[in-house]
């Protein structure tokens, strides 16, 4: 009897208009915030540091992430902009640890968080939901440039669900910080697109020969690699930091949990049908390169490069959060559905000053997708197709990306709370008063 009028009253309190506010209310009020600095970076000019930082300061226990924002600061805690430092990627990387076991792990480590290879990460990654092979592209967070004007907030009831391992095992994080000093160099943005004639590199951080045809990219700027500067510049090295945000909830049944798809421009899907077993192998190159048009004035063409992909989504649901990631002259990218429904469109914001925050020349900002709960949904298996575009007008793009960020729930607040119901039920008169 008692259910039964807790089941009503439920019902009440969900249909009603300040139902969405009730539940908010619950969760803004419990939201914590953490700032914390990565160990030193110290990068002179030209140089390149490319590494990665484990078990950095980060919320313990069962909770719901919020929110990660960074930026690259100085000793001083002062912003420095992206025309002395180019901040061209951070990832944040979630692992587990043995407790059984003691692991020592460096503060720097030399693979790269985009194609990791280190032990941990073949035993204990904790990667997103996909949808790119392997370890590729495994973060929860990671952005470059544009870091300072992107919103990553995730908005309520919506979260993020950590800290809740495996029995045995301890939750730990990782910080890939990848940046580069542009102080005298003869070309910044040759610098920034790691050109390999600008850092005289011929091999890969393997010592592997690269390609004849691999002019730039992350395989020529990696850690302690040196881009050219102009004749007879000197200047000091500096220590830097990233200073990192972290928002989080305490996890409760009052959380929608919401999972991270990260889409690759550049993936293509193989599909292999071999001893009647069919497989499917995603492809993810990260970086690509944008050819320099053959602007016809009198034509009047737009220079523009446009790069597509189409896959398939592997577990459908609804998108609470979506944000592109492009490098500079980046312009935008789109998600959209098999039927051409828009699901997100994301649009590079460049700065017009010198200050940190508001760079000339850079993208100093993303714009994201929030669609009202339930508003867009993606289907078990949905054919997507990513678009994107950079301008290709004046010269050639080298280590260029197309990334595009999901946050998606598989349940509405209102399921959820169904789901939950015999807790929410015990709960239901501390929401109502």
């Amino acid at each position: 009897m008692c259910e039964a009028i807790s089941l009503a009253i439920l019902l009440l309190v969900l249909g009603s208009p300040c139902s969405a506010s009730l539940f908010s209310w619950k969760t803004e009020n419990k939201i914590k915030t953490a700032v914390h600095l990565s160990p030193k970076i110290e990068i002179g000019p030209g140089a390149v540091s490319n590494k990665n930082y484990y078990d950095i300061d980060f919320p313990r226990g069962h909770v719901a992430l919020k929110g990660f924002t960074a930026e690259v600061v100085d000793e001083a805690g002062n912003s420095v902009p992206l025309h002395e430092t180019y901040l061209h990627h951070w990832a944040l990387i979630r692992y587990r640890q043995s407790k059984s076991k003691l692991a020592t792990h460096a503060s720097y480590d030399p693979h790269r968080v985009l194609h990791v290879s280190d032990s941990i990460f073949e035993s204990g990654v904790v990667r997103n939901s996909g949808i790119c092979q392997g370890n590729v592209l495994g973060q929860y967070y990671g952005i470059g440039s544009e870091t300072r004007g992107t919103n990553t907030d995730i908005p309520d009831p919506f979260g993020l669900e950590i800290g809740n391992p495996e029995e045995g095992y301890e939750e730990k994080w990782m910080l890939n910080i990848h940046a580069i000093d542009t102080r005298g160099v003869e070309d910044k943005l040759g610098c920034t697109e790691c050109r390999c004639d600008l850092y005289n590199v011929t091999v890969n951080e393997f010592g592997k020969p690269l390609p004849p045809d691999y002019i730039g990219g992350l395989n020529c700027c990696y850690h302690e690699t040196q881009c050219r500067l102009k004749k007879g510049f000197q200047g000091p090295k500096r220590s830097l930091y990233l200073r990192y945000t972290v928002k989080w909830i305490d996890w409760d049944e009052y959380v929608v949990p919401v999972k991270i798809y990260i889409i690759d421009v550049t993936d293509t899907l193989k599909i292999s049908d071999t001893s009647s077993i069919t497989s499917s192998d995603h492809d993810c190159r990260v970086e690509y390169e944008v050819d320099p048009c053959n602007r016809d004035t009198k034509k009047g063409n737009d220079c523009l490069d446009v790069k597509r992909t189409s896959l398939p989504f592997p577990k459908g649901g609804y998108v609470v959060y979506g944000v592109a990631h492009q490098h500079s002259a980046g312009i935008g990218a789109t998600l959209y559905g098999q039927d051409g429904r828009v699901i997100c469109t994301s649009m590079a914001k460049y700065g017009t000053g010198d200050e940190a925050g508001n760079e000339a020349g850079y993208i100093v900002g993303m714009t994201t997708c929030y669609p009202k709960p339930g508003s867009v949904k993606i289907i078990d298996g949905e054919k997507v197709t990513l678009e994107s575009n950079y301008s290709s007008s004046s010269r050639s793009h080298t280590g260029v990306m197309g990334l595009f960020y999901l946050l998606v729930a598989e349940q509405l607040p209102h399921q959820h709370y169904f789901t939950h119901s015999s807790s929410f039920f015990r709960n239901i008169n501390n929401v109502i008063n």
